[in-house]
């Protein structure tokens, strides 16, 4: 029962009670009326003679009542019984079907209502208020709707600003550490191998907690980040693959593209999620492997996939590996650089522009991470 909608149990339960309804009136009516024929019947045959001859059917309305004759009342009971039950199946059918629709059209603020919470996301909390024009009935749910998207929206900012400020108060003495750990390494280049060691293992940590600062201050930022660009993909993609072949050629990895596609949104951050995926593509894939970027066009869509040839990605975390600081295997990634916020950088960024990442298909002879973009949709255009 739980899984039927609430329109269907609206439906069943008028229909049920339209049919109890008209069986109990059926029933009183078919004894009321068949007690009345069974009682006229009797007063007939009482009062009338009858030959014993052979029974005689005639039209009252034509022939003259002038002689003895028996009225027999042929099969009239059972036939008001067989049409009381007939229009009692009938006016049920009708009724469920009249219930189904009128309970549609009283259901409809529920389903505007559904419909928004669906299209409800982190970029578009505002435009998602319901208006004062709804029925009584539910004015006071839309009104906590309306407060609910508010708090939200007041817990995002508040969550961006502390990002940002945190980024910010961290990345001058991240810098000022680094600056102090390199001009201590050109002072003292004759150190042992242990503090030679330690001191390699802080140039490390600090490059990475500086590209952690980094990231989370653009991650920060991204809203603010106006998306009106007309981008032609296919350059962008070239000048990406050629910015990271030094990296590729170390790897031994082959970099292809293909294909080519127009959409509006921030040039800079399509390229940070082009940039993205493809470098982790290649640094998470097998030596002497390939990377293939392509872009199509696929119904109303805009898809673009990153594909390669690495180990894969085990399918319990295809949609944790978007989550901010989330590494599938944290040595290899502490071996690559990787710090966890490269595909959460991804998702934000496809967020932005209307469209979804997902790890589209995961075996051990590759991966392939799809992008899709609405090409029609009216936050990337407006933006």
């Amino acid at each position: 029962m739980k899984k039927i909608s609430l329109q269907w149990r609206i439906t069943m339960m008028t229909a049920i009670l339209i049919g109890i309804t008209c069986v109990s009136m059926n029933l009183l009516i078919g004894y009321s009326g068949t007690h009345y024929m069974d009682s006229i019947g009797t007063d007939i045959s009482a009062n009338s003679d009858t030959d014993k001859g052979e029974q005689e059917y005639f039209d009252p309305k034509s022939s003259e009542l002038g002689q003895d004759v028996t009225i027999i009342v042929d099969g009239a009971q059972e036939s008001f019984v067989n049409t009381n039950w007939c229009i009692t199946a009938v006016v049920t059918l009708l009724g469920g079907v009249l219930a189904y629709f009128v309970s549609g059209r009283a259901l409809k603020p529920l389903r505007t209502f559904a419909s928004r919470v669906e299209n409800v996301q982190p970029n578009n909390l505002p435009d998602m208020k319901i208006t004062d024009d709804v029925p009584v009935e539910f004015k006071q749910f839309s009104i906590s709707f309306n407060q609910m998207l508010d708090r939200l929206n007041e817990g995002f900012t508040a969550q961006r600003q502390f990002t940002g400020n945190a980024a910010h108060e961290l990345r001058t003495p991240l810098a000022l550490l680094q600056a102090q750990i390199e001009l201590f390494s050109v002072e003292h280049p004759d150190l042992d191998a242990e503090s030679a060691d330690f001191l390699k293992l802080l140039q490390e940590q600090t490059e990475r907690m500086s590209q952690v600062t980094k990231t989370l201050l653009e991650m920060s930022e991204l809203r603010t980040v106006p998306c009106n660009d007309s981008i032609e993909l296919a350059p962008m993609i070239e000048e990406i693959l050629a910015d990271l072949s030094p990296v590729a050629e170390k790897k031994g990895v082959t970099l292809e593209c293909d294909g080519n596609g127009t959409m509006v949104g921030s040039d800079t951050l399509i390229y940070r999620l082009i940039f993205n995926l493809t470098e982790n593509a290649i640094r998470y894939n097998r030596s002497d492997g390939k990377v293939r970027v392509s872009v199509s066009q696929e119904d109303n869509n805009l898809v673009l996939r990153v594909a390669d040839t690495g180990c894969g990605i085990p399918d319990k975390y295809k949609e944790s590996i978007f989550q901010p600081f989330f590494r599938v295997d944290k040595s290899r990634s502490r071996e690559n650089g990787g710090v966890g916020l490269g595909l959460s950088l991804v998702w934000e960024i496809a967020d932005i522009h209307g469209g979804k990442v997902q790890a589209e298909k995961s075996t051990e002879n590759g991966t392939v991470m799809a992008v899709t973009f609405p090409l029609n949709n009216k936050e990337n255009k407006d933006n």
